[in-house]
């Protein structure tokens, strides 16, 4: 357990230590900022639309550090001198999705609120919005990692994690953007349901695509 908390601190030292963690949140406040330049002045038709931009921005954002998740980990080896030492593929990929979540996460929704003032969305959409990135982003954190740990080794990994994450990562989005509706409810269930369903399957995909690519 020691090990794996040492684990967690370490990725999330060195996501921020080397910006990793600061260009997600960059890029988030890039597109809120341009987007009321594409769509132009009309405030009602950004309030209408800003939600769902927001949450295509958070895919994107979570999409950025996903080549350096487990690749270098695995070219230096440091994943195999931890299975040494008796700990699981899977333990190793949990650990691996909470210290992504934490480094993107939280970031995200405190850039939320600037954002939220760019598209100008109210209080209580703003609210919403909130408390869907604090259910739907450890999904994007597991859904990250998985991809991460498939494509670790290939050529060209990241278009290739690009083209595999964006359409498994649909419900999240279609489920989040759906929970800022005025019969929100129903979507943040779902929004929930399937960020649940890829934190507990997260770890055991991960694991299993760790040890394929050891042997």
């Amino acid at each position: 357990m020691k090990l794996l908390l040492l684990l967690v601190r370490r990725d999330v030292a060195l996501a921020y230590r080397a910006g990793g963690a600061l260009l997600p949140v960059a890029f988030f406040l890039l597109v809120a900022t341009l987007f009321p330049f594409a769509v132009g002045p009309d405030a009602q038709l950004l309030a209408r639309t800003g939600g769902g931009v927001v949450w295509i921005a958070a895919l994107l954002a979570a999409l950025l550090p996903i080549e350096r998740l487990i690749e270098p980990d695995t070219r230096a080896g440091v994943l195999d001198q931890i299975a040494i030492r008796g700990v699981s593929d899977e333990a190793v990929a949990a650990t691996r999705i909470l210290s992504h979540w934490l480094s993107f996460g939280p970031p995200l929704m405190l850039a939320t609120l600037p954002a939220s003032a760019l598209l100008n969305l109210d209080g209580a959409t703003l609210w919403r919005l909130e408390l869907g990135l604090a259910v739907g982003t450890p999904g994007l954190a597991a859904l990250g990692v998985m991809i991460g740990a498939i494509t670790a080794g290939l050529r060209g990994a990241g278009a290739l994690a690009g083209l595999l994450l964006l359409p498994l990562a649909v419900p999240l989005i279609i489920f989040g953007a759906g929970s800022l509706g005025e019969f929100g409810g129903g979507g943040l269930k779902l929004l929930a349901a399937s960020s649940l369903i890829l934190v507990g399957m997260g770890p055991f995909a991960a694991g299993a695509a760790i040890r394929a690519g050891r042997e």
